[in-house]
């Protein structure tokens, strides 16, 4: 079985070297990696290859920096030439990125089967370019690989069991990684040292609904800078993109930034710190995977179980809820114990799912 693997951003980094090393236990199976280039900037993107161990990409698209409309028709472009001398079996795609709409596009159009890791994920807000892209992926694939209870609620509300479509409640792919790293993070990884804190709380700041609008983000830097000042030191490894905003914006971080980490730099800051404050959506799984609570600042999350379970608040870009919700989090004893993920067999179940239906 001859698999075509497309990732662009760093979640599908880490979502991808946990599968690719459980395709590589069958000899029946041969996956090429395309990375369209949608991050960019190496600290973003070659370093988890490296680090990571997984198979350098056969092929990278180079795509990045343009419109969602002409991002994603390049993709397509891009991915169609190489479906067309490959010949694969399949397409697999994670998530919810431009890289993952125009990975099932171009193969469903050429008749090739697509499958998706972590669909029927939901945050019910059609603003989010992220939203559009995984509710028209589960549409189109053939294998729909769901990381929750909740993800296959969604698919089966929406119809799904008219669909001819496979669905497989999995487990998460990301926890597999993250339980397998964890091993080595600490011989790998010198941040600590770089940061200065023996507690702190860990922030992540980069969503487009955030940083666009300058009302949002003047008002989650007004909330985080007074966390870093009155209750608990913050680390923040500054993204690219929201750097830019804020210097357009005239806005400054009183918080401890640092440069973008890579993957095993992430782990050692999630073991050790106190408490996650971010608006990513792998990041909020994360901080659940190494007993973290967490304070999202977004106004929905796809990761409703994590709410459910009270280790993981929405505060929105309310910089009051975000004061608030820090200060409570801060010192919540939560149970971590619960298997809402998997606990390390997603990758085993989705390669098991593809060789035998």
């Amino acid at each position: 079985m001859k698999i075509i693997t497309v990732i662009g951003a760093r979640p599908q980094f880490i979502k991808a070297a946990a599968l690719s090393r459980e395709f590589a236990k069958h000899s029946e199976i041969e996956e090429i990696i395309v990375h369209t280039g949608q991050h960019f900037d190496a600290n973003m993107s070659e370093v988890f290859f490296e680090e990571m161990e997984i198979p350098k990409p056969i092929y990278n698209l180079e795509i990045n920096s343009l419109s969602h409309g002409a991002m994603t028709g390049r993709m397509i472009e891009g991915i169609e030439e190489i479906l067309l001398k490959e010949k694969p079996d399949l397409l697999l795609v994670y998530g919810d990125t431009n890289s993952t709409i125009a990975g099932a596009l171009a193969a469903k159009k050429m008749h090739i089967k697509v499958a998706h890791v972590e669909a029927g994920l939901r945050s019910f807000n059609m603003e989010m370019p992220e939203e559009v892209n995984r509710i028209l992926t589960d549409r189109i694939s053939d294998y729909l690989f769901c990381p929750t209870d909740s993800a296959v609620e969604n698919l089966m509300k929406e119809g799904y069991e008219n669909i001819e479509s496979k669905i497989v409640r999995t487990g998460d792919v990301m926890q597999d990684a993250a339980m397998f790293y964890a091993q080595k993070s600490e011989e790998k990884s010198n941040i600590l040292s770089q940061i200065g804190f023996e507690k702190f709380a860990l922030a992540t700041l980069h969503r487009a609904e955030n940083t666009d609008s300058k009302k949002r983000l003047s008002s989650l830097v007004e909330g985080l800078n007074k966390i870093h000042d009155t209750i608990c030191p913050v680390v923040l490894p500054l993204h690219p993109r929201t750097k830019a905003k804020l210097e357009h914006h005239n806005l400054e971080l009183s918080v401890k930034t640092i440069n973008p980490v890579g993957y095993f730099d992430m782990i050692e800051l999630l073991k050790n710190c106190s408490l996650v404050m971010t608006d990513s959506g792998g990041l909020q799984k994360e901080a659940f995977f190494f007993g973290k609570n967490c304070v999202t600042m977004r106004d929905q999350t796809e990761w409703v179980e994590l709410i459910d379970n009270n280790v993981n608040v929405l505060v929105g870009s309310d910089k009051e809820q975000l004061l608030i919700a820090a200060k409570e989090m801060l010192v919540k004893e939560s149970n971590f114990e619960i298997d809402l993920y998997g606990k390390g067999t997603a990758s085993k179940q989705i390669v098991d799912a593809l060789l035998n239906y």
